[in-house]
């Protein structure tokens, strides 16, 4: 079965506590080669059956109303990953 991944990102232009939380962790920890963190959120849609333009036009729409919020959120990307093999 193939599945859908919506990514929601902050705004850039938005201050990412948690992501600043987590970079200055990074420079406890010795790893100064990273400058910045930004944490977002990830959702995987396992679809039953093919994926049609009218399922990735629910998709668009449950990312936009549902997975995100607009005035603080993007939706950066919507893939479609192919179902794994059977072994």
């Amino acid at each position: 079965m193939p599945t859908i991944v919506v990514e929601v990102m902050p705004k850039a232009e938005l201050l990412d506590p948690q992501g600043k939380a987590v970079a200055g962790a990074l420079v406890r920890l010795g790893k100064n080669a990273f400058t910045d963190v930004r944490i977002g959120k990830r959702f995987e849609l396992t679809v039953e059956g093919e994926v049609t333009e009218a399922v990735l036009a629910d998709v668009r729409q449950l990312a936009d109303d549902v997975f995100s919020n607009s005035v603080i959120e993007d939706v950066v990307s919507i893939t479609v990953l192919d179902a794994a093999p059977v072994a």
